[in-house]
C-alpha cells in the first residue's frame, strides 16, 4: 500500500506542478497518447485539453520528427533510454512549427515497470528562428565572399596571362638586341639593357608568385601521408643543381611525416628553403638545417639558416603580401613567398612563425598535422 501511495503522491505532485507552471507539461501513456495536459501546454499548441487528451503525440509532431519520436518512445518504455532531453518540432493549430526543448521522465511502479511518461516542453521557437536567421545570413555572406574571391582570382589569372606575352617579348627582344648590337653599344647602353631584362624577369617572377598564391588559395586539398624530409632533400638537391659552384651543407632530419597535400607542402618548403638559400649567399658555405619533432597531434618543423637574418621589430610584416624586409641587392624578391607559406599552413590547419637576429640567421617554425599512420609505424 505504501508503494502505491508513494506513486500516487508522485503523480499528484506532478499534477500540482502542471497547474501552476507556465511551461508546457503533460502526462503521456505508454502508447504515446496525451493523458493530461496543463493550460500552458494548451496555449503552446493552440488546442484545448479536450482536443488533445486521448490523441497520440505523433499527430501533433512535425512530420520530419515522427520517426525520431517513435524511437524515443520505444527507448523510454523498454528502459534503454532512461530519460530524454532533446530538441523536437511540433505543429501548432495554425500550421506553424513549434520548436520545443523536451524533457521526459518515466514514472515506474514498485516492480520497476513503466506506468506513465512525464513530459515538460519549453517553447524555443523564437530562439531557434533567430539562430536559423543568423545561420542563413552567415551562409549568404559566405557565398557572397566565396563568389567575390572567385571573381578576384579569375581577374588575377586573366591579368597574369595577358601580361606574360608582352613580358616574353620584352625579354626576347632585349636578348636579341644585346646579341646583335652588343659591339655597337657603349657601357651605358648595355647597362640599360641589363636593367630592362632584370625588370622583366622580376615582373615574370611576380606573376608566377601571384599565380601560386591564387592556386594555393583555391586548390582542392588531397591529404595523404607526406614525407617532409624527402621533400626537403629534393628541394635542397634542386638548389645545389642550379648553383653547382656554391658550397652548401643542407642537413635534413629523416622521417618528418605529416598529413597534408604533397603538392602544396612542396611549394611551401620550396619557399622556405629557397629563402634560406637566397639570404645565405654571403656565407660560405651555405648552411641550412631542417629538423623537427612530433608534439601531440602536431609536427613542429624548423628550417634554420645562418644567413643575414632580419630585425624582429618588423616580423609582423613578414607574412603579408608584398612586404619586403630586404632590398633586391640583399636577395629580396616580390614579397609573396611567405604569404604563400602562411596560406598553405593555414589551409592545413597549421601555422608558421619566424625568429631571427640580424647577421645571425633565421629560423622558421611550422606546425602541421601529424600523419595518422605514424603511431602504426612505431
Amino acid at each position: 500500500m505504501s508503494d502505491t501511495r508513494g506513486q500516487e503522491t508522485g503523480i499528484d505532485r506532478f499534477r500540482l506542478a502542471m497547474e501552476a507552471s507556465g511551461v508546457g507539461m503533460a502526462i503521456v501513456d505508454l502508447q504515446g497518447r496525451w493523458e493530461e495536459v496543463n493550460p500552458a501546454f494548451e496555449r503552446m499548441f493552440g488546442y484545448s485539453a479536450a482536443e488533445l487528451v486521448g490523441r497520440p503525440a505523433a499527430a501533433f509532431t512535425h512530420p520530419d520528427d515522427v520517426g525520431m519520436s517513435s524511437t524515443y518512445l520505444r527507448g523510454l518504455v523498454d528502459g534503454s533510454l532512461p530519460m530524454l532531453d532533446a530538441l523536437k518540432r511540433y505543429v501548432h493549430r495554425n500550421g506553424e512549427t513549434i520548436w520545443a526543448h523536451v524533457n521526459v521522465a518515466v514514472m515506474r511502479d514498485a516492480n520497476g515497470m513503466p506506468m506513465h511518461l512525464l513530459v515538460q516542453l519549453r517553447d524555443v521557437s523564437a530562439q531557434r528562428a533567430a539562430e536559423l536567421a543568423l545561420q542563413t545570413r552567415a551562409e549568404a555572406e559566405h557565398a557572397a565572399l566565396d563568389a567575390s574571391r572567385r571573381q578576384l582570382q579569375l581577374f588575377a589569372d586573366a591579368v597574369a596571362h595577358d601580361l606574360r606575352a608582352p613580358l616574353r617579348s620584352i625579354e626576347s627582344f632585349s636578348a636579341l638586341l644585346a646579341d646583335r648590337a652588343g659591339e655597337r653599344l657603349d657601357d651605358t647602353d648595355r647597362d640599360y639593357l641589363v636593367r630592362i631584362r632584370a625588370a622583366a624577369s622580376r615582373m615574370s617572377g611576380l606573376l608566377s608568385a601571384l599565380n601560386d598564391l591564387s592556386y594555393v588559395t583555391r586548390a582542392e586539398l588531397r591529404a595523404s601521408d607526406v614525407d617532409l624530409s624527402l621533400l626537403a632533400e629534393w628541394i635542397g638537391a634542386e638548389l645545389q643543381d642550379a648553383e653547382p659552384g656554391r658550397r652548401a651543407e643542407i642537413h635534413v632530419q629523416p622521417q618528418l611525416r605529416v598529413q597534408g597535400d604533397e603538392r602544396l607542402l612542396k611549394l611551401m618548403l620550396s619557399q622556405l628553403i629557397g629563402n634560406a638559400w637566397k639570404f645565405s649567399r654571403e656565407r660560405e658555405p651555405i648552411r641550412i638545417d631542417v629538423a623537427g619533432e612530433r608534439i601531440g597531434d602536431l609536427v613542429h618543423v624548423e628550417i634554420r639558416d645562418q644567413g643575414i637574418g632580419f630585425d624582429m621589430r618588423y616580423a609582423h610584416k613578414l607574412f603579408e603580401p608584398f612586404q619586403r624586409l630586404h632590398g633586391p641587392d640583399q636577395g629580396g624578391g616580390h614579397g609573396l613567398g611567405l604569404a604563400i607559406v602562411r596560406r598553405i599552413a593555414e589551409r592545413h590547419r597549421g601555422s608558421v612563425r619566424a625568429d631571427s637576429t640580424p647577421d645571425a640567421g633565421a629560423t622558421f617554425t611550422l606546425e602541421l598535422p601529424a600523419t595518422m599512420v605514424a603511431e602504426e609505424r612505431a
